[in-house]
């Protein structure tokens, strides 16, 4: 009898979505639930429709496209919600084959059922269709051959089964269920071993869990631990919340493929859902014993004040960075960002840094923080030795404990696109070999 009623439920469940008359409150459900995934970024190319897919991944094996999620028959209009689960939540297509793990599935794992739910209504009846067929991945034979991914989901991707609260602490509880489920934060934050999987999905699993990334496309996903150095130790929850919500706090600025999350999803969250995220990342110890906040040292702003840039790096860091950061590396709030403290200037690998110096980067707007801001990137003026030496001289100064950088780390992150003068004084332009 049991088994009856779970069956039957189950189907008027599916009725209610494939119905013509759907629960409108459950599209809106599942409109939050996308924007709280941020499905939206990585399934759009640039310029394209929304959820039609082709956006290139980069991978260590080759380039993948995100694929189509609109309800067309070129995308999930033929999906039942069987179907739809068994992609999102398990990694498996329709047609059998296992996904690639961009798709973050192993993190999905967690969502709970209703969500999935409230998901698939929104992309059967609130999502244009697009008729759009899915691009060929980029990754060479045989490597782009799916059988192994089906052992690799065997052997790393987490049963699916109802989520354990996290905590006691409601609150915390869901912050837990956002960041290590529809968030999946762990994806870009966690650093992965040689099989490619996260080192860690969830706290219970080990301190690697969003200790930090290593480079992708440029960037470092920065660890959200505790620690002062590098990690979230020095932010409170109010300005975590501010952060994600806006893009910028009292003590830092967004970059890089977190620019992307704060305006695609972070934005349209709830305060209570932010405060939630917020409480639950603050609850995540320090992972080095001896971390200690950071003690501002005013050495390098009493020499800058008073003229003496005779330190290395010091006369490119007055020329081309103090006018928005100031001498005192105390920038200016929610406009330019700190540097003094700053956790992302601190940590062990300086790709972030020296990427936003050579490219720059743009503050986006926002509906509670609509100004934008730019960072020109400096690759045309200024070369490898001195980028080097202003990174150098920015992540030792003012108390920041970060270790200095070599031109040869610099000149590895230059790409074609990035010019770099010819060292005389007409400033001509000159492409970098």
């Amino acid at each position: 009898m049991k088994t009856l009623v779970i069956a039957t439920l189950a189907l008027l469940g599916s009725a209610a979505v494939h119905g013509a008359e759907v629960d409108q409150s459950l599209i809106k459900k599942g409109e939050y639930l996308a924007r709280a995934g941020d499905c939206v970024a990585c399934h759009t190319a640039k310029n394209g429709k929304p959820f039609a897919g082709g956006l290139p991944m980069e991978t260590p094996i080759g380039t993948i496209y995100s694929t189509n999620i609109t309800p067309d028959k070129t995308g999930v209009g033929d999906y039942s919600f069987e179907d739809f689960d068994q992609a999102v939540r398990h990694g498996v297509a329709k047609n059998g084959s296992t996904l690639y793990p961009a798709m973050p599935y192993p993190s999905y794992a967690r969502v709970s059922e209703p969500d999935m739910q409230a998901l698939y209504a929104y992309f059967m009846h609130g999502v244009e269709p697009v008729a759009q067929e899915n691009k060929a991945s980029d990754i060479p034979w045989p490597l782009s051959m799916r059988w192994p991914l089906m052992g690799w989901r065997w052997l790393f991707a987490p049963k699916v089964e109802d989520y354990k609260p996290a905590s006691d602490d409601a609150v915390v509880s869901r912050g837990a269920y956002l960041v290590e489920g529809l968030g999946h934060c762990g994806a870009c934050h966690t650093p992965r071993a040689l099989t490619m999987q996260e080192k860690s999905l969830s706290a219970a699993e080990g301190s690697s869990f969003l200790s930090g990334s290593a480079p992708l496309e440029g960037w470092i996903a920065k660890s959200l631990r505790g620690d002062h150095k590098d990690g979230l130790g020095s932010w409170s929850e109010e300005q975590l919340v501010q952060f994600l919500k806006t893009g910028r706090s009292d003590r830092s600025a967004v970059f890089g493929g977190m620019s992307d999350v704060v305006t695609h999803s972070m934005q349209y969250m709830t305060d209570a859902d932010l405060t939630a995220i917020a409480r639950y990342l603050k609850s995540l110890p320090a992972n080095d014993p001896a971390d200690q906040p950071h003690q501002y040292d005013e050495k390098a702003a009493k020499a800058l004040w008073n003229g003496d840039d005779s330190q290395r790096g010091a006369s490119v860091y007055i020329d081309n960075c103090a006018a928005c950061h100031r001498t005192d590396g105390h920038g200016y709030t929610r406009v330019f960002p700190a540097l003094a403290g700053n956790p992302v200037l601190q940590s062990d690998d300086p790709t972030s840094l020296i990427h936003i110096v050579l490219k720059g980067g743009t503050l986006p707007a926002t509906h509670t923080a609509p100004s934008t801001f730019t960072m020109p990137g400096f690759a045309w003026r200024l070369s490898d030795q001195e980028v080097a030496d202003v990174v150098s001289f920015i992540r030792g100064s003012w108390g920041n404990k970060g270790a200095p950088v070599k031109a040869a780390d610099v000149a590895e992150l230059r790409k074609d696109d990035m010019k770099q003068t010819s060292n005389d004084d007409l400033g001509q332009v000159t492409q970098h070999n």
